[in-house]
């Protein structure tokens, strides 16, 4: 699968290490940036993945900065984006599952490699289960069909 995938500079390291992982695990990752550790504005970049999974153009995308939550609530202005913060696996696995969430923000200086490995494992292995959750998911997508 293509996977956008784009940080601010807090989460150049960890968006560095999560490509290699992406490949390992046979994905092709398209970083929209940043490339280097220098102060950017994390709007910039998570619009830029954001639109892709918006428009359907990608399935799924990845978004990283510090803490994660800039990029995911940049990313939640979209109206086809359902993004989720993750900090641990068994979340990662939760809101594929019950929330079909399609966009991966993670906070690039709270995990270490192994956290990385668990979670991408988990959301990759996660699959929407539908049934009661879609009622739940389409209340979310209501929100946003009129603005």
């Amino acid at each position: 699968m293509i996977i956008p995938i784009a940080s601010d500079h807090a989460g150049f390291e960890a968006k560095e290490k999560v490509k290699k992982m992406l490949e390992d695990m046979g994905h092709m990752p398209v970083d929209f940036g940043t490339h280097s550790e220098d102060s950017v504005d994390y709007p910039d970049f998570a619009v830029q993945v954001a639109q892709k999974v918006d428009e359907g153009e990608h399935e799924q995308g990845i978004l990283i900065c510090g803490s994660g939550q800039g990029m995911c609530m940049t990313a939640n202005k979209f109206k086809n984006v359902r993004a989720a913060l993750v900090y641990n696996e068994k979340t990662a696995a939760l809101t594929r599952q019950h929330n079909n969430a399609n966009l991966l923000c993670l906070p690039g200086r709270e995990l270490d490699e192994d956290d990385l490995k668990a979670i991408l494992k988990a959301w990759f292995d996660s699959d929407f289960e539908g049934g009661r959750h879609e009622r739940r998911v389409k209340k979310i997508h209501s929100l946003t069909e009129n603005n």
